[in-house]
């Protein structure tokens, strides 16, 4: 039976994690004190919050990897931990790290697939002693497991971008849909196959450097004085950093890397211009744009795309590549208004899972809801 290790010093947090996965069938073995966890063996996959008395969730996970070393593992923590949570990311010691409070999907989701990379592992080793009977099965399955790297990979920065929502919930949503929208646009200027998903990866992770920005700044309620303007203006080189060393998302990370660059050279952090902006960061500009300006903000309400349209033109030559300009401008307003309908299904459809979840919905996630 799969055996699964779970930590939490918050005994009704621990309580709900073990009746869910229960739940979903696995044997559970609970503590509310890391130090006792230390001491345990035999499971396959742990599950353990970061913040704990005595014994935080990296070292922690340090003192199992000892003794087991084949166990899978997964981290929770509030997104305001995610800077020195994500070494322990970079290290390789975190198979997922999911963001506090959790989505039940992304949770059951997040373990399902720890205990398949266990067997997918532990069938790699058994498989990789049987190599010259059984070569063709080891080619294929470790084929498996590279897809399944492309996919811990893009669950990660997915989970690291619902942390920064819940950071900053005027953001909400945000990121998915520019990335719908600079898929669409890629599509309209002739990019295909990989090309699409590269700028679809770009603009959904492009503020993902904020999450190194200090909150006394990024969610600062009045204007950011010059230094602080300096400090938020890293965020692009932040997030590049955190990217570039994931082969997965290399090409991406430059998207992220060139997302406040300008046609015209007025941008940050290079000052590029033109052409020398790659082509995926100058369609994000546009859809970037496009968004702002029809989406709700605490100070005023989202004008229509016509608004954004006319914008669009207002700015091709200067703030835009007024080739990709055009290219937005032919597309039907129906079109991205559809794209924006559809986001809205999307988060309509993740509130609805939560008002079933045991603990209920996140408070972020009901504000959002209310406009």
């Amino acid at each position: 039976m799969d055996r699964i290790l779970v930590v939490d010093d918050d005994v009704l947090i621990l309580a709900a994690l073990s009746r869910i996965l229960q739940t979903e069938g696995y044997e559970v073995v609970s503590h509310s004190d890391p130090a006792l966890a230390a001491r345990e063996t035999g499971f396959h996959v742990v599950l353990t919050d970061f913040m704990m008395p005595y014994l935080n969730g990296i070292e922690l996970l340090g003192v199992l990897r000892e003794k087991n070393p084949r166990a899978v593992r997964l981290m929770l923590t509030a997104a305001a931990d995610f800077r020195t949570a994500s070494e322990a990311v970079n290290r390789g010691e975190v198979f997922r790290l999911l963001g506090k409070p959790w989505s039940l999907s992304d949770l059951t989701s997040s373990v399902r697939q720890a205990f398949e990379h266990f067997r997918l592992v532990e069938a790699n080793e058994r498989l990789t002693a049987e190599v010259a009977q059984k070569n063709a099965e080891l080619v294929a399955i470790n084929q498996d497991l590279e897809r399944r790297v492309v996919e811990r990979t893009t669950g990660l920065l997915d989970g690291l971008i619902s942390a920064l929502d819940y950071r900053d919930t005027e953001t909400q949503w945000h990121s998915r849909r520019v990335s719908l929208y600079s898929r669409r646009l890629a599509e309209e200027v002739g990019l295909t196959g990989a090309a699409l998903d590269v700028v679809e990866q770009g603009a959904l992770l492009h503020d993902i450097g904020k999450i190194g920005v200090r909150d006394s700044i990024l969610l600062k309620p009045g204007p950011l004085t010059p230094d602080e303007w300096v400090e938020m203006r890293k965020h692009p080189e932040f997030g590049y950093r955190m990217m570039a060393k994931m082969p997965y998302l290399h090409e991406a990370a430059t998207i992220v890397l060139q997302h406040q660059e300008r046609w015209d050279g007025k941008g940050y952090p290079q000052g590029l211009a033109g052409e020398d902006i790659g082509i995926g960061a100058r369609i994000f500009s546009i859809a970037d744009t496009v968004d702002a300006i029809t989406s709700d903000r605490p100070y005023r309400k989202g004008r229509p795309m016509s608004v954004a349209r006319e914008e669009i033109r207002r700015c091709a030559g200067t703030q835009f590549d007024p080739t990709l300009a055009e290219a937005f401008l032919n597309v039907p307003e129906t079109e991205w208004q559809r794209i924006r309908h559809q986001v809205e299904s999307m988060e309509a459809d993740e509130l609805e899972r939560w008002h079933r979840h045991p603990l209920g919905p996140p408070a972020p996630l009901a504000r959002a809801s209310g406009g």
